[in-house]
């Protein structure tokens, strides 16, 4: 999401309207933002580029607030999720045919895989930052429930209960993790229901249709509702 900040590694494409950045301006804080495009948790630990260092690296025992968004990017979740989906929207749209073929191996590695390496990045955080308050954000939505808006989402119809069930997995499981390892988890799913990307102006996430990476995440009214919903997780 433009503009970028002003030191963002090429690859990173961090945002200086990230929510991050919309809450430390308004709460006065001092910001390091290691956020990058496309990591998982395993950039926790390792260099995600060359020259991007590991997130962990970011934090001590100084650290008094730590916020993160984490685990869709795992296994290539959501990008080989809206990937296959749309392939197949592109020659069948009738039915489910992302569903059909691709459905139990896109969910299923969310219990088996993803939960666990989200509880060891929470651990990871928590033993980097021990006097850090820790805040896992979790997912808005993409889609509505059930109907799409192909071509602006490239979905067949019947993929799109899918996708949220994916969704649901991922916010289900990493709250559970969060729970799981004592920290909090900020809930995005009943605020962001009717923002998705095909809620046209209403819309907090860019649509498919979108050019450049902000296409499938927040924009700027997006992440301005998620700062919304932190700022009110650090006042509780």
């Amino acid at each position: 999401m433009s503009p970028l900040e002003a030191d963002s590694p090429i690859y990173c494409q961090r945002s200086s309207k990230n929510y991050a950045h919309v809450v430390a301006e308004d709460e006065d804080y001092d910001l390091t933002d290691v956020s990058c495009a496309g990591a998982d948790t395993g950039d926790f630990r390792e260099a995600q580029h060359q020259g991007v260092p590991p997130q962990l690296d970011a934090l001590d025992d100084n650290t008094d607030v730590v916020t993160l968004m984490i685990g869709g990017n795992d296994k290539q979740t959501y990008g080989r999720a809206i990937r296959l989906c749309s392939e197949l929207a592109d020659v069948d749209r009738s039915g489910a045919p992302c569903t059909d073929r691709y459905g139990s191996s896109l969910i299923d590695p969310v219990a088996a895989d993803i939960y666990p390496a989200v509880r060891q990045a929470l651990r990871d955080v928590r033993d980097r930052a021990p006097d850090a308050r820790v805040l896992l954000v979790g997912y808005p939505w993409l889609l509505p429930p059930t109907v799409g808006c192909y071509p602006e989402m490239r979905l067949a119809e019947g993929d799109v209960p899918m996708i949220r069930e994916l969704q649901t997995a991922l916010n289900t499981y990493g709250r559970r993790a969060a729970e799981d390892e004592g920290v909090e988890f900020v809930d995005m799913s009943q605020v962001s229901e009717g923002h998705d990307a095909c809620a046209g102006d209403r819309r907090w996430i860019e649509p498919m249709t979108t050019s450049g990476p902000g296409a499938v995440h927040p924009n700027e009214q997006g992440q301005a509702a998620i700062a919304e919903q932190v700022r009110k997780a650090l006042a509780g």
